[in-house]
């Protein structure tokens, strides 16, 4: 294994303001790296010419692609187009841009959500295409295996080391916390800090309560996509999990007791569940000797301290 030191190398993360690019950014300062990044209203990642020129001047070494539009069931549903599109072009501009730049390495973020809804747990890579997606959130999904693949065609065809890593749910300070565009875990934060402080007695949350996740603290992930930057160079794809697996309710339970809701939970049936389960195997980022250290309620308590500390009303 060929290991790559980021020491005094320039690094650009792309998507850099999000949840992961933030958390990212924070991690890589440990390296001793320079860190590049650019704003959106300077530079839009979508415009292949304006993206061209931007790595022609700026001339990075390595590229974490962690830009996308992110959101959950709801952001999914109502804005199919936009979410196919801008992550699509987001993917295929800096993925052959780093070809033809002659960038050293690129490491792709996906999402499990590239797995079939009704994959065998737990989620090993090999699933990959291999049944129907889950439809609440397959436009995301399709433009996140259409990066998976490209990385591994430009590696194919090319020899360049584009790499893929494929996260769990994420988590954590910068996180979206609105309930109708965010996900699961946030969402529920917020959801329950107003019941609380507003002394409701029931907080409505969406489904059964039944399906079951597996969330992942961002610096969890931050810590491991640095590692597979400079120590894992093969074109197949890799899961990154925390083992920290919850059903919905479960995991409201975990977020009132933190924030001290002392409620009753009431579920809407008419809304929909998405998948049933998703955990995924951690297996091959473990044996290369990485594994995630936060615990669910320790990221939950962190997360919820900055949300006190930035987003509560």
């Amino acid at each position: 294994m060929n290991k790559i030191s980021l020491k005094n190398k320039k690094v650009f993360v792309a998507g850099h303001k999000g949840l992961v690019g933030q958390s990212l950014c924070r991690r890589l300062e440990k390296e001793n790296c320079k860190i590049l990044y650019v704003n959106k209203k300077s530079l839009d990642l979508r415009d292949f010419n304006k993206t061209d020129k931007w790595l022609k001047l700026n001339k990075p070494d390595y590229i974490f692609i962690a830009a996308a539009r992110v959101g959950g069931i709801l952001a999914n549903s109502s804005y199919p187009a936009d979410f196919i599109y801008d992550n699509l072009s987001i993917a295929t501009n800096l993925i052959h841009l780093s070809h033809k730049n002659n960038i050293k390495k690129v490491l792709y973020l996906g999402s499990s959500c590239i797995y079939p809804k009704f994959s065998k747990q737990p989620i090993n890579e090999e699933l990959l295409l291999t049944g129907s997606l889950e439809p609440t959130n397959e436009w995301y999904a399709i433009a996140k295996i259409a990066g998976l693949k490209l990385c591994q065609a430009y590696s194919l065809q090319h020899k360049c080391n584009f790499i893929s890593a494929m996260p769990t749910n994420l988590y954590g300070p910068e996180d979206n916390f609105d309930v109708k565009s965010g996900h699961v875990l946030p969402g529920l934060i917020n959801k329950i800090h107003l019941a609380a402080k507003h002394n409701k007695k029931n907080v409505i949350i969406w489904g059964t309560g039944k399906p079951k996740r597996e969330f992942l603290f961002v610096d969890d992930l931050a810590d491991a996509l640095v590692f597979l930057m400079k120590n894992y160079n093969k074109n197949d794809h890799i899961n990154v999990g925390s083992r920290n697996e919850v059903n919905i309710l479960n995991l409201a339970k975990i977020i009132a007791k933190v924030v001290g809701f002392k409620g009753k939970f009431i579920f809407d049936r008419s809304k929909p569940d998405g998948t049933p389960r998703k955990f995924i195997n951690s297996k091959k980022i473990n044996l290369l000797g990485w594994k995630s250290k936060t615990s669910l309620l320790k990221g939950i308590e962190i997360t919820y301290r900055w949300y006190l500390k930035n987003k509560s009303k």
